[in-house]
């Protein structure tokens, strides 16, 4: 496909887009499979080509990191119980639930951006699944887990940093924080992005701000996606999937917030490329958010930044990135020292 392909997508025929703000059944993952896939048949009635979930939607962020008094508290019972919880409802390539997923975008004809706790073997990680409507499917694990996150999810490598072409249009993806490691925005940059998808738990100011300046810096669309949460919501996930009180509970109602406040207040938005809004924030309200691209301007911004071209300067700065998948035991039949 041409690369003139991607100025198909004009104002009067626009790329269209949908960002999913309402919650998950929290720690539920059959549950929110069950709830995604209705919220993707809501939005691709209205003919979108992709339509955008928060950071770790399935089966929920881990907001008692944020919130918690004891949550770093070496051998804690109710943190052990949790991380429990989150693992025995985070998805794997190829279950059940991941094809679910990829069926619903095969069905509505649509690529669907789903950020998920995904489980490896006994780690988690912090993941960006692109499920497309040919059936396939790609992934950005999050090279940086900040802080507190630590706890729960294992570092990413170079080996899933896609560019997805999808109708001609190149789409990309960071994930919160990796919006502030300069050389993952440089590497994400290099192989070129029409819209660029930035998931956070929720978009509070700061992280407007990296959105805003992400979207000028790569002169591209940004989609600024965040969740909305209660920790009610939180209790009543927890006892859905559990059936009973437990000790994971005990965490979650230690936090010192009322059970109606909203935790995570979305504030989902789109960014043009001069990093105006062409959505402003949507704060404290559930609901699913559309926008429609018009991609033939993308170039107009270059006249003055190509941050990946004439305006970089390889003779003085270059980035080498290691695209290997990381494994600290490797088998080989003849190894030789």
């Amino acid at each position: 496909m041409s690369f003139y392909n991607v100025y198909l997508f004009t104002v009067d025929n626009p790329y269209k887009i949908a960002v999913v703000q309402h919650p998950p059944v929290y720690l539920n993952l059959s549950k929110s499979v069950e709830l995604a896939t209705q919220y993707i048949s809501e939005a691709a009635s209205k003919d979108v080509h992709m339509i955008v979930f928060p950071e770790t939607w399935l089966p929920g962020y881990p907001v008692w990191l944020d919130y918690a008094p004891e949550v770093g508290v070496w051998d804690h019972p109710s943190a052990k119980a949790l991380f429990r919880l989150l693992f025995e409802n985070s998805i794997e390539i190829e279950d059940e639930y991941f094809k679910t997923l990829s069926d619903s975008a095969v069905e509505n004809n649509c690529l669907v951006v789903m950020g998920a706790n995904e489980r490896v073997g006994r780690t988690l990680y912090n993941t960006i699944f692109y499920f497309k409507p040919d059936g396939t499917y790609d992934l950005h694990r999050k090279l940086m887990p900040t802080y507190t996150e630590r706890l729960v999810w294992g570092m990413g490598d170079g080996s899933t940093l896609p560019t997805i072409n999808h109708n001609g249009t190149k789409i990309t993806g960071l994930i919160c924080w990796e919006h502030w490691m300069p050389l993952a925005r440089a590497a994400v940059h290099q192989n070129g992005e029409d819209i660029h998808i930035a998931q956070w738990p929720m978009v509070k100011d700061l992280h407007q701000i990296a959105s805003r300046q992400y979207a000028f810096e790569g002169q591209c669309y940004v989609i600024a996606a965040g969740c909305t949460l209660t920790k009610q919501q939180m209790i009543d996930g927890i006892i859905s999937v559990s059936d009973k009180e437990n000790a994971a509970l005990e965490m979650i109602r230690s936090i010192p917030e009322d059970d109606n406040t909203l935790l995570l207040k979305g504030g989902s938005s789109v960014i043009k490329p001069n990093s105006e809004y062409l959505v402003e924030p949507v704060q404290n309200e559930n609901t699913i958010i559309y926008a429609d691209l018009d991609l033939s301007i993308l170039s107009e911004g270059n006249l003055f930044i190509d941050t990946n071209g004439h305006y970089s300067r390889p003779d003085v700065f270059q980035l080498q990135v290691n695209t290997k998948d990381q494994q600290n035991v490797k088998f080989r039949d003849n190894f030789e020292s």
